[in-house]
């Protein structure tokens, strides 16, 4: 992630969604330390404030938790991040569907639709 972020979300929160796709894909183990606040705001050139708002948001979450003195790690309940990973999905399954029936697809042509993107994903 880049310092390139969609003007209709808070910044915040889609610093934490950075960190919950890292988290969720596995590229963040649970257990791990995350960078500082410091070095987050630094790397996306944002505020410390904001950096330390979507770590507070995160661990408000259960998603991540805090050491006083030693940082912010990721949760080592792999349950957590089990339901965090499908609540993810979900929202953008939902996003997706209400865009596709905003073009008229019906259930069956939106199944279509998806077992063909899969299967040209495989292809790849």
């Amino acid at each position: 992630m880049s310092g390139n972020f969609d003007a209709s979300k808070a910044i915040y929160v889609q610093i934490a969604d950075y960190y919950y796709q890292k988290i969720c894909s596995g590229e963040l183990a649970p257990g791990e330390k995350l960078p500082s606040v410091r070095e987050t705001a630094q790397r996306l050139q944002v505020n410390p404030n904001t950096a330390s708002r979507s770590y507070l948001e995160m661990d408000r979450d259960g998603v991540t938790f805090s050491k006083r003195g030693q940082g912010t790690f990721v949760t080592t309940d792999v349950q957590t991040i089990k339901k965090l990973k499908q609540s993810l999905a979900s929202e953008q399954m939902s996003a997706l569907i209400a865009y596709l029936k905003k073009l008229g697809y019906s259930n069956e042509e939106m199944v279509e639709e998806l077992k063909h993107a899969l299967w040209e994903e495989r292809e790849d």
